[in-house]
């Protein structure tokens, strides 16, 4: 059931950016060329929500440029609210490039002094009403990496939700390439600590802690404040726990393609679902779908499958029949 004094469900705060990921098929002697599209996690995450079902808006700040207006186009066409973006007239929109090779997929960032990165503490004051007014903030470790205001900013709006009745949410995604080991493991631990739902990866959280096992990852989250735990798996799937219990959902079996939203995608709907009043075990199953789903196209944005494409996908596997 929503809580009727929650009139949105997710507000989601970070970077978005421009896209421009590689197009393959060209001949081995062609330069490469590249399809513009959008990104940013906490972004990608907002829009997946979005075509869940869920209530929406993003908090951010964007350049006033022409990238920035191309962002501000795309929410508004995918119901998510825009009243509380920034814009700020003296940094850039950021932007990102996508490479993929035998190897998988690679990312390439011109996002050094972005307007996202330009976020300060004082930006709350702007941000209050969406924060008190949603049953969730999400954030990623993006958020927080992308400058020391930014993550100050991050940090003190997920105390400012939590004081007020909000939930959080928060995604690993560590990028080394961002900040240092050492400051990441503070500030994301620091993190931990503020959020009732934490959304880690394996592969982040070995780098993080050198741990390698799900069972001991989930302990270390709940010891650090988290009361919910869903453990990314990439194909193999998720493991959920509460801190009593665990419960492995298991991957699916698609032809990957391109892996470069899924874990936001499983984080939008996840928080879309569990807005709606989905145990975190349901919950969970319905958002490792869609991840699945969300690989079998190119892009961040474009694959992110709509509420009906993922029920169809769970009643055909309720089925039995092959995906």
């Amino acid at each position: 059931m929503k809580n009727p004094s929650k009139t949105l469900d997710i507000v989601a705060l970070g970077e978005a950016m421009i896209e421009f990921n590689q197009q393959l098929g060209q001949a081995p002697n062609e330069p490469p060329m590249y399809l513009q599209g959008f990104g940013g996690d906490t972004s990608n995450a907002a829009i997946a929500a979005a075509r869940a079902g869920a209530r929406v808006a993003y908090l951010s700040r964007l350049g006033t440029d022409r990238w920035g207006e191309r962002l501000m186009d795309l929410w508004q066409n995918e119901n998510v609210n825009t009243t509380r973006v920034l814009r700020d007239a003296q940094a850039p929109t950021g932007m990102y490039f996508v490479s993929h090779d035998a190897q998988g997929h690679h990312f390439s960032y011109a996002r050094a002094g972005s307007a996202a990165s330009h976020m300060q503490p004082q930006d709350l004051t702007h941000w209050h009403d969406a924060i008190v007014s949603s049953q969730w903030l999400h954030l990623s470790g993006i958020s927080l990496a992308i400058s020391a205001s930014a993550c100050d900013t991050a940090l003190a709006a997920m105390a400012h939700a939590q004081s007020h009745g909000t939930r959080v949410a928060l995604d690993s995604n560590l990028r080394l390439s961002l900040w240092p080991l050492a400051r990441a493991q503070a500030c994301i631990r620091q993190a931990v600590g503020l959020c009732d739902l934490f959304l880690p990866s394996l592969e982040d959280m070995t780098a993080l802690t050198g741990l390698t096992q799900a069972a001991d990852i989930i302990d270390w989250s709940h010891a650090q404040g988290a009361a919910q735990v869903v453990l990314k798996l990439g194909a193999d799937g998720a493991v959920a726990s509460d801190g009593h219990h665990q419960q492995k959902v298991p991957g699916h079996l698609v032809t990957a393609v391109d892996a470069t939203g899924a874990g936001d995608c499983f984080a939008g709907n996840l928080l879309a679902r569990l807005s709606v009043g989905d145990s975190l075990w349901d919950a969970t199953a319905y958002a490792n779908a869609a991840a699945a789903l969300s690989v079998q196209g190119y892009g961040a944005v474009a694959p992110l499958p709509r509420q009906e494409d993922v029920l169809r996908h769970l009643n055909t596997l309720s089925k039995g029949s092959p995906t």
